[in-house]
């Protein structure tokens, strides 16, 4: 029998083994604290280099459930306008406005959503978050590794504050978008910053 249990716990998923930790933090809804978020992502160049650039336009929040971590969930919205991509010439050409019209579909599908559908335990305090995304008008599924960076009371507004840090990649083929798919990658990375106040 122990043998048995042994074996079983070697060949279980990781996820299935993994629980997470409670969260020291009271329950309710926690708003984006948006100057202490970011949003970047980053993109193979004609196979030379991973082009980065950012998202200023957006905002989340989070229902959390401190006892049952896995049991809360993660709203998001982006302008697919904002993006920024620090084009040094300006004055040549709008290169935000080109990426976030031609290659975002931006101006057709004003609105990037993402709401969670599941998340999982994979240690104490990581997790893989999965979640419906919906950009350039296509609504499909996609996963991130996210990090629980602490819990704590804000210390200048004296109010509970979670941190977070997440990772994901996405095909943007599979939501439409395809323009310049060879030269420029068709995996996207994604970096997420962010800190979440409770909302009173």
């Amino acid at each position: 029998m122990l043998r048995a249990a042994a074996l079983l716990l070697l060949v279980a998923p990781a996820p299935l083994l993994a629980q997470a930790a409670p969260v020291n933090a009271p329950a309710g809804v926690y708003e984006l604290e948006k100057t202490h978020a970011s949003i970047t992502w980053r993109v193979k160049h004609l196979g030379l280099s991973m082009y980065t650039a950012r998202f200023t336009g957006f905002d989340s929040a989070i229902t959390l459930d401190p006892k049952n971590p896995t049991a809360s969930s993660v709203t998001a919205t982006i302008d697919p306008m904002s993006v920024r991509t620090d084009y040094p010439f300006p004055e040549k050409e709008d290169f935000d406005k080109v990426v976030g019209e031609r290659f975002l579909k931006g101006k057709e599908h004003p609105k990037i959503s993402f709401r969670s559908t599941r998340l999982v335990a994979t240690g104490p305090t990581t997790g893989t978050l999965t979640g419906d995304l919906t950009l350039g008008g296509v609504t499909r599924p996609v996963s991130l590794d996210v990090t629980l960076n602490g819990a704590i009371e804000h210390p200048f507004r004296k109010v509970p504050v979670l941190g977070f840090s997440a990772r994901g990649t996405l095909k943007r083929s599979a939501f439409g978008l395809t323009d310049l798919v060879g030269p420029i990658g068709d995996e996207v990375e994604i970096l997420i910053e962010a800190e979440y106040l409770k909302k009173p």
